[in-house]
């Protein structure tokens, strides 16, 4: 069994590399010292080489990354220069970035450069609304089917399936029921299973990525099955972050 891993999204926060740093040491302060979990905190671009140096217990991501290496492209950071001061994963198909107008194709690109650059790739993807038809299963589907296109079985080992329904995330937002992501996890890995085949199919670990919470996350990972969980609010909170990663840890 692969290990639970819990990451940190702390999207544009905080304010100050200052600020960036109390908050990254407090939360590495609360992790207990086993290794029963996977721990990652993705902050924004310009923290990430002085914050990998505080601590060894928790690795730390990129938000977003550049399919190229380099070249002309005017306020990019390309997935090499990311991994070269330490990034070792990234968030990619972010739904705040898909809502800024980032296509599958892109995340597609995106997702290929992350896995030529030894990045673990965590995906997101989520229907924004459900309907009594099911159509959102084929909205899944075309989603994924798309992102991962051309991608063979030899390089999926790392990749990781961040399912965020759009509906649960945000302020004010209700959570889906760990029934509900237990029906959607076994629905994604029939499609990971589908394309490439049921033992590297099975490697991929699904994790949940909407509103989840110190609350509902033993319920997420005993009911739902989830391999862990994509958090934005309660990574910024280490009391809340850290309960969630000992919730994860015990189960």
């Amino acid at each position: 069994m692969s290990k639970k891993i819990v990451i940190g999204n702390w999207k544009m926060n905080p304010l100050t590399l200052k600020e960036a740093e109390k908050l990254f040491a407090g939360t590495a302060g609360l992790i207990a010292g086993d290794k029963k979990v996977e721990v990652v905190v993705c902050p924004p671009f310009l923290y990430l080489e002085k914050l990998r140096k505080i601590s060894k217990r928790i690795s730390v991501g990129a938000q977003n990354g550049f399919f190229e290496d380099t070249g002309a492209f005017t306020g990019e950071v390309s997935l090499e220069m990311l991994y070269d001061i330490g990034a070792r994963y990234v968030i990619l198909g972010h739904s705040e970035r898909r809502a800024m107008g980032e296509t599958d194709m892109d995340v597609n690109k995106k997702v290929k450069s992350a896995i030529k650059a030894s990045f673990t790739p965590v995906l997101c993807i989520g229907e924004s609304a459900r309907d009594e038809n099911h159509e959102y299963l084929n909205f899944i589907r075309k989603e994924l089917e798309a992102c991962l296109a051309g991608i063979s079985r030899n390089s999926v080992s790392k990749l990781i399936i961040a399912y965020e329904p759009i509906w649960a995330i945000g302020e004010g937002a209700h959570s889906a029921t760990p029934e509900e992501f237990l029906e959607m996890s076994i629905f994604i890995k029939k499609i990971l299973s589908d394309k490439f085949g049921v033992e590297a199919g099975g490697k991929i670990r699904i994790i949940y990525g909407g509103s989840a919470d110190e609350k509902n996350a033993g319920e997420f990972l005993k009911i739902g099955k989830a391999d862990g969980f994509l958090l934005g609010r309660a990574s910024l909170n280490p009391k809340k972050f850290n309960k969630i990663i000992q919730i994860a840890g015990e189960i």
